[in-house]
């Protein structure tokens, strides 16, 4: 008894299943079948000869995206990694029953061609199909083609729907792959070695943030999944390698945003015998060659702005004081008690905890008030220490460290700092360190600098961020392929 119902005109999936069960009745099951590509589709538009009576021979494979029957023939477009080739198949040319296959193929089928190369009468490069093979049925049609995914939450649910029918989307998250192959030749270029380190750690460290905790049964211990790659990394300078990278997924259990995902991508780079301005030289080459090299021009359109951003341009620097200052208006705020700055904080209409420590109050107004205007990139220096405890203080100011934070487009994209290379200053900084979210000390990290670190340049940069900025997405769920997302409960 056939499990397909008598009328299913209206179900397509029971459709395709019925055009699956006649395939296999007759001999052919499309899962078992497959086809060697010769070319991806932007090779074989590049591989037409113009003027050439005689054209190369080649094999395509994709997804059928568009149908046109025309009778006797048939144009269809399929898409494959690098974009999408027109087929055109004639009855005449793959045989009479080859052709009548063909025309009960469906959106959405993956197939194989092998043909020769023509230009139509609209000049698109097209194969003239002389085989194909269908290689995979798909059971579930693709979105509608003119509203695609409607809900937004499937967008992120069904990533694979959305990079079949959404080129924004295919464009967006080639873009970040290509940045993350640039990065790697950059550093390669000068020298860095890339290194990986450990996911699970028994001390959360290197990061001011709340860990995921998980059970190893073997060994009967708690561990913590890495909420950066810091304290390893510095570990590798002690150890004698002068410059290293790590290109790592980091996991923070915290809050989601526009801007922040649990599990997020993030770039961390360490030069021995520099310091946070040889970090500057560092970044500031690197985000311009990979506008340049990757995006084609050194200028970007801020999404939310509209501003152009030109790195080849002006990269301010300020200090994080100077920035204050000028916000409230008052050239003594630093002077001020922590009642009369939270009061002052208040009026500019800023929430304030009875609980902050005085520096989380004057922060609040840096990142609310600040951080959000520097569309243009900006080095905001010399931070309060207690923000890191991981980076040398400033001479002539023990109030503050040797770092930058790198602003561009209204957000952080990259801190750096002078790293701290004195065991005794370092194990002072830990332990002084205040509020919720304090740094376990790590006693092996410690040890390791007591053995000798030489003086550093350390830079950490958001990957997602930084293709969020550069490919204009709106948010950080767009950057990345799979999300996290609340169970769908009614899937």
């Amino acid at each position: 008894m056939s499990e397909t119902p008598a009328d299913i005109s209206h179900d397509q999936h029971a459709v395709r299943l019925a055009k699956l069960r006649e395939l296999r009745e007759a001999g052919q099951d499309p899962f078992r079948a497959n086809v060697a590509p010769t070319h991806f589709s932007a090779e074989a538009l590049k591989a037409h000869v113009e003027g050439e009576e005689v054209q190369p021979k080649l094999t395509v494979a994709g997804r059928l995206t568009v149908i046109r029957k025309m009778g006797k023939s048939q144009f269809v477009k399929i898409l494959d990694q690098q974009g999408i080739i027109q087929l055109y198949v004639r009855k005449d040319a793959i045989g009479d029953d080859e052709f009548d296959a063909f025309k009960k193929l469906d959106i959405g089928d993956i197939i194989g061609v092998t043909g020769t190369l023509f230009k139509t009468k609209t000049g698109e490069v097209t194969v003239r199909a002389l085989s194909y093979t269908l290689v995979s049925k798909a059971l579930h049609p693709l979105p509608e083609k003119w509203h695609g995914l409607s809900d937004a939450e499937q967008v992120y649910r069904q990533r694979y729907l959305d990079l079949i029918v959404n080129q924004e989307s295919r464009t967006r998250l080639m873009q970040r792959s290509k940045i993350i192959s640039h990065i790697r030749r950059f550093l390669e270029d000068r020298q860095f070695i890339e290194v990986e380190t450990p996911v699970l750690e028994n001390t959360a460290g290197g990061a001011a943030a709340r860990p995921f905790v998980t059970h190893h049964n073997a060994l009967d211990t708690d561990f913590f999944l890495r909420i950066a790659t810091e304290l390893r990394l510095k570990r590798m300078l002690v150890g004698g390698f002068d410059r290293v990278f790590e290109i790592g997924r980091i996991f923070r259990n915290e809050g989601v945003s526009r801007r922040h995902n649990p599990e997020f991508t993030m770039l961390e780079v360490y030069q021995a015998y520099s310091d946070y301005r040889g970090m500057m030289v560092l970044i500031k080459d690197l985000l311009t060659t990979i506008c340049t090299d990757v995006l084609g021009s050194s200028v970007i359109k801020h999404a939310a702005s509209g501003e152009d951003i030109d790195f080849n341009g002006e990269w301010r620097e300020a200090k994080y004081k100077d920035l204050v200052c000028a916000e409230v208006e008052n050239p003594d705020w630093f002077s001020l008690s922590k009642e009369d700055k939270m009061s002052a904080t208040e009026k500019l209409g800023l929430k304030v905890m009875p609980d902050w420590e005085d520096y989380e109050v004057t922060n609040e107004i840096y990142s609310k008030r600040i951080e959000p205007t520097l569309v243009q990139p900006t080095f905001v220096t010399h931070l309060p220490k207690e923000l890191c405890p991981l980076a040398k203080l400033t001479e002539g100011d023990d109030s503050t460290i040797d770092v930058f934070e790198l602003c561009i487009g209204g957000m952080e994209v990259a801190p750096a700092y002078s790293e701290q290379n004195d065991p005794i200053a370092q194990r002072a900084m830990f332990a002084a360190q205040a509020g919720e979210e304090t740094q376990n000390i790590d006693e092996d990290f410690l040890l390791a600098l007591e053995h000798g670190m030489p003086p550093a340049g350390g830079m950490g940069v958001g990957i997602d961020r930084l293709v969020i900025l550069l490919t204009g997405a709106e948010s950080i769920r767009d950057v990345i392929l799979f999300p996290q997302l609340r169970e769908n409960k009614h899937a």
